[in-house]
């Protein structure tokens, strides 16, 4: 079973290490030490926190005029925008994550997109790969 520092859990969910601490007191999740003396929680722990996170937040928008089957969404807040006068690139700071958009000017126009604006990346993609460091057990 995988564990993972306080700090890892905390910059995976996008939280601080405090906020990670508080879940593992309010929920009691089970934590064990490593040999330098570290507190580390169970992965698979959150792992379902995240996933749990990922529901409440998608239910609780109100978003129930759109469906849609992209499941990938990143609510960020705009830092960027370059635009000539057929495309653009937006840049949204998800969390830790920097996401980039390419899409016409006249979409950004009509969406109101420019830096300090909140707005959701929705992604769909056909591909996706997953990496792990070598090594990680």
């Amino acid at each position: 079973m995988p564990h993972l520092r306080i700090s890892e859990a905390a910059s995976l969910l996008g939280v601080s290490d405090d906020t990670v601490r508080r879940w593992i007191d309010a929920a009691g999740v089970a934590t064990v030490k490593d040999g330098a003396g570290r507190l580390l929680v169970d992965g698979v722990d959150v792992a379902s926190y995240a996933s749990q996170r990922a529901a409440e937040h998608t239910t609780s928008r109100d978003d129930a005029s759109v469906s849609r089957s992209a499941r990938n969404q990143f609510v960020g807040i705009v830092t960027r925008v370059v635009a000539d006068t057929v495309m653009a690139q937006v840049e949204l700071q998800c969390g830790p994550h920097r996401v980039v958009s390419l899409m016409s000017t006249e979409a950004v126009q009509d969406l109101g997109l420019e830096p300090g604006v909140v707005a959701t990346a929705v992604v769909k993609a056909t591909t996706v790969i997953v990496e792990r460091p070598r090594g990680a057990a």
